[in-house]
């Protein structure tokens, strides 16, 4: 048997690294798409285009609006005259805000009352729209309390009347960076997206090239041939597994706080089921074409159903029941608690147990299917 599954690992990897092309693809795509997804999977708002209107042209408006540029944030790009102009400006996606303030501002402010401020935001994008808000907002009750404060001093007060102020710290990822949320997340998506391609197409492939005749008169028996078809391409993903964590933090700087012992351990558990998916995969397609056709169509929904993108708690039920059966799901939990927080198996077991579980069922219904293709 270890004979039989050796000549069968050494027929895979030639097959597979004997093409200068197909290492290109293995090993430099997936540093090629970290780097893309990285610059491009990034919801943090910078030098987002400002239009001003000052009204008051007051020395405390000018104040408010040059705190807005100066926090890097916004860049005031144009400076509308009338509503017509901020109209126009919103309807170009010219700009994705315009911050107004009126006449009085300044007077309001000594006289103690309440000064508004109109901040308008182009809401075709709800989730930038949202960020540009929680920047806004910011930074105009900074500016709030700090005119407060000096009021007090003037006046003589030891403190400012009593209230409220919240303060936030956040965990795990202190400057709230994007980007940190979702590289962890473009490697279970890279893992899972070579493994499958890879392990769809390698059955298919022996079909069509009539080496499959060739292998079913051998002694190899369904489990062998499995085992040596998917061994070479579990450690050519454990390979890409540990190439784009490199990259992730020494070039994105993405912190890794937890073991990468674990991280490996999970990577295995996730591996069993994308490799079992693939063989599944392979079973079901008479050519390559069809594999690869399968393959991208399993492959998004898993994407999109996995929290990657966008939070499961805002699914629908139905649809939150069909997350359970998806390994990305749990995988990329483990990812960002491993790489974000640090935690370890006390808290990740009932994510590696998924895995498993999902794993052994997949290779399980994989050799079965193999096994009836073969009959």
């Amino acid at each position: 048997m270890r004979g039989r599954i050796g000549s069968m690992l050494r027929k895979e990897f030639l097959q597979v690294l004997r093409d200068p092309r197909m290492q290109r693809i293995l090993f430099i795509m997936p540093v090629v798409q970290l780097v893309i997804f990285g610059y491009a999977a990034n919801t943090d708002i910078r030098h987002a285009a400002l239009a001003v209107r000052d009204l008051d042209s007051s020395a405390s408006s000018r104040e408010l609006l040059a705190r807005l540029v100066r926090s890097g944030s916004f860049d005031a790009v144009a400076f509308p005259e009338d509503d017509r102009e901020v109209r126009d400006l919103l309807d170009r996606g010219a700009v994705r805000a315009v911050v107004q303030v009126d006449r009085g501002f300044e007077e309001d402010l000594r006289a103690g009352r309440t000064a508004a401020v109109q901040l308008l935001v182009d809401g075709t994008d709800s989730n930038t729209a949202r960020v540009i808000l929680d920047y806004g907002s910011r930074i105009v009750r900074s500016f709030s309390r700090e005119l407060q404060a000096g009021e007090a001093r003037l006046q003589g007060a030891a403190r400012l009347p009593g209230g409220l102020d919240l303060e936030s710290r956040a965990w795990f990822n202190e400057n709230l960076e994007s980007r940190n949320f979702y590289v962890p997340g473009v490697i279970a998506l890279i893992v899972m997206l070579i493994t499958l391609m890879l392990t769809g197409m390698a059955i298919v492939r022996e079909k069509e090239i009539g080496t499959m005749e060739q292998i079913l008169v051998t002694p190899i028996t369904p489990v062998e041939f499995i085992l040596g078809k998917s061994a070479p391409f579990a450690i050519i993903a454990f390979v890409d597994v540990l190439l784009i964590s490199a990259v992730g933090v020494l070039w994105f700087d993405v912190p890794v706080r937890g073991s990468l012992v674990l991280l490996l351990g999970a990577t295995g558990l996730y591996l069993m089921t994308t490799i079992g998916i693939g063989l599944i995969i392979s079973t079901v397609s008479q050519t390559q074409q069809q594999a690869m056709m399968t393959t991208f169509f399993v492959y998004f929904p898993f994407m999109l159903l996995s929290g990657f993108m966008f939070p499961i708690a805002n699914m629908p039920e139905v649809i939150q029941w069909f997350t359970y059966i998806n390994p990305l799901r749990y995988f990329v939990v483990v990812l960002r608690g491993v790489f974000l927080k640090g935690v370890g198996m006390d808290v990740l077991w009932p994510q590696l147990g998924a895995l498993a579980i999902l794993g052994v069922a997949t290779l399980t219904v994989a050799v079965r299917r193999f096994h009836k293709t073969l009959s």
